[in-house]
């Protein structure tokens, strides 16, 4: 017979193999008469589906609201569900998140909720010796790295996981969490800026000088681009640490993105802020 944890693990192994995002519940401690004990664990999907024994259903809905905003934020939180009576403020006396339960079995349950996100994604359009420099860098930061380029200047990404010929985006599924670097450096520059602008990414950058992403959003806002769009360009991309060699300017770009990334700002919020 399978035991129930050796399932969650399973289950665990199994999401993250398809790259599918869920909250790892782990009961911490109980206090008097609770049907989980400590060291249980459960796994909540997506869509709030819950995994595994973490106790009844006093616990389940304070779970499963907990699991929403972890994954939405990415930052793990401890909670603590106890008797709705002796529940009187938002925080217990030891700054634990509190939430009430009506069971009537009166006991007290500790939970930690940690977020099992998929890893960001770097998604280059151009490849330019900046381009590689952020392909090798941005690997040993934990980004998974796509590339957007021309077939016959492919060659040098060959460590990439994900890759399309030409700068039509549809193929990868950008989404609002990806942060696009156009590092293109005069070979076809207006064309993968456009496409970077018109997918959802969040966060658009532009390797290049200020005086030309002006010249290039001046041709995309001719050709009908809108102002929305045009402005989440952040131009010149990366941080000023005065680099030359693209090595260095890689670095100053990935740790523009990587401050962004853990002041807590999802990229969409980031880009509103920074975008130049």
């Amino acid at each position: 017979m399978t035991h129930p944890l050796d399932e969650t693990l399973t289950l665990m192994a199994r999401l993250r193999e398809r790259g599918e995002e869920f909250c790892v519940v782990t009961v911490v401690r109980t206090e008097n008469a609770t049907s989980a004990k400590a060291g249980a664990k459960a796994v909540v999907l997506r869509d709030g589906a819950i995994r595994g024994f973490l106790g009844g259903g006093c616990v389940q809905g304070a779970v499963r609201r907990t699991a929403a905003s972890v994954l939405a934020d990415g930052t793990p939180r401890l909670i603590r569900v106890k008797p709705k009576d002796d529940v009187a403020a938002a925080v217990d006396v030891d700054g634990t998140e509190l939430h009430r339960s009506a069971c009537p079995s009166g006991g007290t349950i500790d939970l930690f909720v940690e977020p099992m996100r998929r890893p960001p994604r770097l998604l280059l359009c151009g490849a330019s010796p900046v381009a590689e420099a952020l392909a090798d860098l941005a690997r040993h930061l934990g980004f998974r790295v796509a590339l957007a380029a021309l077939p016959e200047d492919q060659a040098g990404f060959a460590d990439v996981e994900e890759r399309t010929a030409g700068f039509e985006l549809a193929p990868l599924a950008v989404t609002a969490e990806d942060w696009i670097v156009v590092s293109t450096q005069g070979k076809r520059d207006r064309e993968a800026l456009g496409a970077a602008l018109a997918s959802d990414a969040a966060y658009v950058a532009f390797v290049g000088s200020r005086r030309k992403a002006e010249t290039l959003l001046a041709q995309l806002r001719g050709q009908g681009v809108g102002e929305e769009k045009l402005a989440r360009l952040k131009a010149p991309a990366g941080l000023d640490i005065h680099g030359i060699e693209p090595a260095e300017i890689a670095l100053s770009i990935l740790a523009e993105i990587v401050a962004r990334r853990r002041s807590g700002v999802r990229p969409a919020a980031a880009a509103a802020r920074g975008a130049a």
